[in-house]
């Protein structure tokens, strides 16, 4: 389920109700592991609130693991978080001239 789709609101509105349907199904528990992928880059752009994202992991189900992707990760989240990792590029065909490619990489 896309945060933005389409949309060219800025700030924390810009997502709509998709912060608060995210909420819910962390807190519901028909899932056990829940990918909030690139969430890190909403929260550095603005378009999410640390407050929202800290708020609906407080209230995730227990048992339900969730993972957050992407760079510029705020304290808080580091803080709060398990497990932290960084991820370092050594070698990347990109340098060798190889775009992105479809289903891989977009």
């Amino acid at each position: 389920m896309p945060f933005i789709q389409g949309s060219g609101g800025k700030g924390p509105d810009a997502c709509g109700k998709r912060p608060k349907k995210c909420a819910a199904l962390l807190q519901s528990g028909a899932y056990d592991v829940v990918i909030l992928d690139e969430i890190n880059i909403a929260l550095h752009l603005h378009l999410l609130t640390v407050s929202a994202v800290l708020e609906a992991l407080k209230g995730r189900a227990p048992g339900t693991e969730v993972v957050l992707t992407g760079r510029y990760a705020p304290k808080e989240l580091i803080d709060m978080a398990d497990l932290v990792t960084e991820i370092k590029e050594i070698k990347h065909y990109y340098q060798q001239g190889v775009l992105s490619r479809k289903g891989i990489d977009c």
